[in-house]
């Protein structure tokens, strides 16, 4: 098999390790010609993913910006052919696939939009690595749900990657869920540490601390973006969260102990819900 991956940070370095690891051919492209040049020398990348190379992929990643993703694929679509299924891996769908499903279309190439759900608070090519996707959900976004043809193909051409499954969603659905799945869980712990108190925590913190503030640490030009293609279905759910707070800020003032049990109780409830 031959891969092409379109960008060598954490997501496109850890798919370059991971083909390269289970023996495929890797070509790589980045905007940085000296990460290239080191995927390179590091004899984890074959060769470029130029407009002569693209065609004889089986398989493209786009592991860049949405916006970045969408003008790669409007640069080279005149020569990437039929042959490769092209695969962006943007953390938003809608921005990403209603320019892209046009685009395909237009050029007749294969391309679904997908997302993998697995990442580190760490970035670049230095933290990639081959098993970072073992296990984790790759969601997947076709243009139609009753290609199943295109979808086991898609999950063969991804199966060296190590995915425990392969959801399939909407654009919409997938951007609604990852609001609140992952975007404000890193905004609220990105807002969380901004306390003064936090300079002096050290010896009064344990792992509660630890876990709401692991992805404050974060790549703030990417989520900037994320969270601004994602701006509606974020601000819902920053919305619903600001008035949850409100009502355990108000039990508080008021020194109401019956309403804050109330209140945690109904959160410890829910919790119990979900993880069913």
């Amino acid at each position: 098999m031959t891969v092409g991956v379109v960008g060598l940070g954490l997501i496109g370095g850890s798919f370059v390790k991971a083909y390269h690891e289970a023996g495929h051919r890797v070509l790589t492209w980045n905007r940085n010609p000296s990460m290239l040049e080191y995927s390179m020398l590091s004899g984890e990348s074959d060769g470029m993913l130029d407009e002569s190379s693209a065609k004889d992929c089986d398989l493209i990643l786009l592991c860049v910006y949405p916006e970045a993703a969408i003008d790669w694929l409007r640069e080279m679509a005149p020569h990437i052919g039929p042959h490769p299924m092209v695969i962006d891996c943007c953390g938003t769908k809608q921005v990403v696939c209603e320019a892209c499903f046009p685009l395909a279309q237009q050029y007749g190439i294969i391309y679904l939009g997908g997302h993998p759900m697995a990442g580190s608070h760490f970035s670049g090519y230095a933290h990639a690595r081959a098993d970072l996707y073992h296990g984790a959900p790759m969601v997947l976004v076709p243009p139609t749900f009753d290609d199943i043809e295109l979808l086991s193909r898609a999950k063969e051409l991804l199966s060296p990657a190590g995915f425990g499954r392969y959801p399939v969603t909407t654009a919409e659905k997938h951007d609604a869920s990852v609001a609140f799945t992952s975007q404000l869980a890193h905004l609220v712990s990105n807002a969380y540490v901004k306390s003064p108190t936090a300079l002096e925590h050290h010896g009064f913190s344990a792992g509660s601390y630890r876990d709401m503030t692991r992805v404050a640490w974060l790549n703030a030009p990417m989520w900037t973006e994320l969270f601004l293609d994602n701006r509606d279905n974020l601000l819902r759910e920053l919305d619903l969260l600001i008035e949850n707070l409100g009502e355990y800020r108000d039990a508080l003032e008021r020194r109401d102990a019956r309403k804050l049990e109330s209140l945690l109780e109904e959160g410890k409830r829910r919790k119990e819900e979900v993880d069913q």
